[in-house]
């Protein structure tokens, strides 16, 4: 976040709801406009290299087609500027992710689908339940006609199981539009993806992206992967979506953790056939080194980063 406390302070206070009122105001100008560049082409925030001078939105919204929407939050409020996906069904929208901050006036997030999703009612679901993919529920919470999935285990699968659905792989319909809910443990025990009929993409959260992916549980993330790259192989896919950007744009190299300017980063977007080349990397892998791919890196958590995220998830269950 910002280097400097004082200033970033005064960046919060006086510069951001300037911003967030500028935000919103943007987001009403492009509400029925067409893409005019293709997802992974689009220049995404991504930070300052001062955050007290920063002018970018609290949010940057990206339309896809009428109804799909690619929101992703200032790194200037949180490093971490993690991605949110918004789909819009006939009946009803559903929103993956509320980002890494709870206060509405510097990160108005509710405001911003609000002004997206029109009359629909609304589904909230969360990739997985660490901190910066569920920090925005209170804003949530508690709205008429809005239905929030809390990030735990018990009511995530609560959910899964009076959604329809065959085998493992749950669906949810929307109206006119399926998603298909595939859990996905391994970087967390809630960790799930989601595949969009429409759209063709696969939204896997922390998953897979194009960054340093920390993995708790070494099995089971490896049986993920290999049950995503089998997905790949029976389904049509047209990209593979994360929920960050941590590589830049040289292969193999990722930014450290805590940065808040990243001039020089990948696209979003992965290859579907990103997850069959990390499935065979994994299946060679002891559990207890560095995976690097050109496109992510992955690497197992510690004793000490297993224990943190233990205690975290004791807090949201």
């Amino acid at each position: 976040m910002c280097r400097a406390m004082k200033s970033c302070a005064v960046y919060r206070r006086f510069t951001i709801p300037l911003l967030a009122v500028l935000g919103i105001l943007s987001v009403q100008a492009q509400v029925w406009a067409e893409p005019v560049v293709a997802l992974g082409h689009v220049k995404w925030i991504h930070g300052s290299p001062d955050c007290s001078k920063g002018i970018d939105p609290p949010i940057q919204v990206f339309q896809q087609n009428k109804s799909t929407w690619v929101l992703r939050q200032n790194k200037c409020l949180s490093f971490e500027a993690p991605f949110m996906y918004l789909l819009l069904g006939d009946d009803r929208a559903l929103l993956l992710d509320t980002g890494a901050t709870d206060n509405p006036e510097s990160f108005p997030l509710l405001t911003t689908v609000r002004s997206l999703i029109g009359e629909r009612s609304l589904l909230v679901l969360h990739s997985h339940s660490h901190g910066d993919h569920r920090r925005g529920d209170t804003q949530f919470s508690g709205q008429t006609g809005f239905e929030l999935v809390a990030p735990n285990a018990a009511s995530l699968r609560a959910f899964l199981d009076k959604a329809d659905g065959t085998g493992s792989d749950r669906s949810i319909e929307l109206g006119g539009r399926e998603v298909i809910v595939i859990e996905t443990p391994g970087h967390q025990e809630e960790s799930i993806t989601l595949y969009d009929s429409q759209t063709r993409w696969l939204l896997t959260g922390d998953t897979v992206y194009p960054g340093l992916i920390y993995v708790k549980d070494w099995q089971a993330y490896r049986e993920s992967i290999s049950r995503l790259a089998s997905f790949a192989q029976s389904h049509e896919l047209a990209a593979v979506l994360g929920a960050h950007i941590e590589m830049t744009d040289k292969a193999g190299e990722y930014y450290p953790i805590g940065t808040v300017y990243q001039p020089h980063e990948a696209p979003l977007p992965l290859s579907p056939e990103v997850l069959q080349t990390l499935a065979t990397a994994l299946a060679k892998a002891n559990g207890k080194e560095t995976v690097p791919l050109d496109e992510l890196v992955v690497q197992p958590m510690n004793a000490l980063q297993r224990t943190l995220s233990n205690v975290a998830r004791f807090l949201t269950q």
